[in-house]
């Protein structure tokens, strides 16, 4: 494991299956009237979140966070990184797995951030019982497939470039707004600037913030 990845476990580690409390002295949110948000990873799960520390860093003082790598969720084998079989596990059965085992350990309102295929998880969820009061999912493409949504609040972002994003029909279909970013592809919840937006808008919303 190199410097960095160490890090990133470290800083990622008491989120894992487990709610992380800030300290009173550090909260900007009493700890009491924290509300649950789980955030579920993409396809690589913990392997390759750095790009996560962005959300956590901005997150962490609002809410009561629980993270799920997507990889462990469903069961997939650690030392795979092949693109294309992780995909194909996901797929065929892996995600079906993933959701079972959510809805089985979730049993509290919470608000969802997912990512890529975590998205997916996080929907088919809400479908079987999941109770989620808002979820942000940001380029979840499998979407694309989907004839019904959850009973609440979805959020979805795209970047206009990502080839597999859900045409406009779908989301008309299924009354939801259409959020798509100018000039980004399918990985841009890993940039920086994306990060620090979609963050604000969900502490903005959760907590009604006048801006």
């Amino acid at each position: 494991m190199t410097a960095l990845k160490r890090a990133v476990f470290l800083n990622l580690f008491p989120y894992i299956r487990n709610t992380f409390f800030l300290s009173s002295n550090s909260a900007k949110i009493n700890c009491n009237m924290k509300k649950r948000l789980v955030i579920l990873s993409d396809l690589w799960g913990l392997k390759e979140a750095e790009w996560m520390d962005c959300y956590l860093k901005i997150l962490n003082p609002y809410f009561k966070i629980e993270f799920f790598d997507s990889r462990k969720l469903v069961d997939l084998d650690l030392s795979d990184n092949s693109e294309g079989r992780l995909h194909a596990r996901f797929v065929n059965g892996g995600i079906d797995r993933g959701v079972y085992k959510l809805v089985l350990q979730e049993k509290e309102a919470i608000i969802v951030l997912a990512f890529s295929v975590g998205g997916v998880i996080a929907w088919k969820a809400g479908l079987k019982g999941l109770r989620i009061s808002t979820l942000y999912a940001v380029s979840s493409t499998r979407l694309r497939y989907e004839k019904e949504k959850p009973d609440c609040k979805c959020s979805l972002y795209f970047g206009i470039n990502d080839r597999y994003k859900p045409d406009v029909k779908w989301f008309r279909d299924l009354e939801l707004d259409l959020n798509l970013i100018d000039d980004k592809e399918h990985e841009m919840y890993r940039e920086e600037d994306f990060a620090t937006d979609l963050c604000q808008k969900i502490i903005e919303e959760q907590f009604e913030v006048r801006k």
